[in-house]
């Protein structure tokens, strides 16, 4: 939330208390969405739906939980970045007006992507349905279930999503939610999907029980999220001295108790350097690299 915060700031430049306030108002709109069940789609599925079209904009989600590599907003409200461009829509975290308002601008193009909950057959059809094709669903009556896994009758394993609350405890490791997810891009979309951009959003869509990737990228808006988290603020990224810790270990073997001291260096290739010290049993002499 920190990284967040600071991120947006730049962003929100002699705009901070209206920021105080959107932030307030889009933390009270997201506790009552998670409350009714919905759940954000991790940043990794985010990734690959944005190499699907070339994506430059996020529309959904909320200020203080879009990534910092597109462009983002939400109905009437902008949040950073461009209004227009190739987009990736989170469908299920817009509101109903929302909802209507990004179909009127989805009809205008065809460089779009959505991502959404699979669509129950009793449900009415979407908007985006009628001049979309569906090119992922995480539902295959033909996949058959791993050792340790759980399935349904139909052979679905849910998507993975955001814990309930993640953006407040800084949680990235990802849940399996129990709704199907459904990738929707333009029948007539100008980017034809390779296979590989299929299989990149199914292993992200798959991922239960890991967690979400945070690369550090420090190049363009990413450089200004990463250096609002602590280690940022720290001076930790691009940081030009050494960072070398050392402690006594235990270099036992075969039963026998050897004291050493050993210390690692993360800029050296050779990371890892030690030597026994003291007698071969017993504590030995507790020395400490430095």
């Amino acid at each position: 939330m920190r990284a967040a915060v600071e991120f947006l700031r730049k962003r929100w430049l002699d705009q901070e208390q209206e920021l105080i306030t959107v932030i307030q108002e889009e933390t009270k709109r997201t506790e009552e969405k998670e409350e009714a069940g919905y759940r954000s789609p991790m940043w990794s599925i985010l990734r690959a739906l944005q190499k699907i079209t070339k994506a430059k904009r996020l529309e959904g989600e909320a200020v203080m939980l879009a990534p910092p590599f597109l462009s983002a907003g939400r109905g009437d409200i902008k949040f950073w970045g461009e209004d227009d461009g190739p987009t990736v829509v989170v469908w299920n975290s817009l509101s109903e007006s929302e909802t209507e308002q990004c179909s009127k601008k989805m009809g205008k193009s065809k460089d779009w992507v959505v991502w959404c909950r699979s669509r129950k057959k009793d449900k009415e059809q979407r908007p985006f349905e009628a001049d979309g094709k569906q090119i992922f669903l995480n539902r295959s009556k033909h996949i058959k279930a791993k050792a340790g896994e759980k399935m349904d009758k139909e052979g679905g394993q849910g998507q993975s999503v955001r814990w309930n609350a993640w953006w407040q405890q800084s949680k990235i490791k990802c849940a399996v939610s129990e709704e199907y997810a459904s990738c929707w891009v333009h029948q007539n979309c100008h980017c034809e999907v390779a296979d590989e951009e299929k299989a990149a959003l199914k292993k992200a869509a798959g991922e239960s029980g890991a967690k979400d990737e945070f690369q550090v990228r420090l190049k363009g808006r990413e450089r200004d999220y990463w250096m609002g988290t602590e280690v940022g603020m720290l001076g930790g990224y691009g940081f030009q001295g050494q960072v070398t810790a050392g402690d006594a270990s235990d270099l036992g073997q075969k039963g026998q108790t050897r004291m050493g001291a050993g210390y690692n260096n993360l800029r050296r290739k050779k990371t890892k350097q030690q030597c026994k010290v003291g007698p071969a049993r017993g504590r030995g002499l507790q020395l400490k690299s430095a």
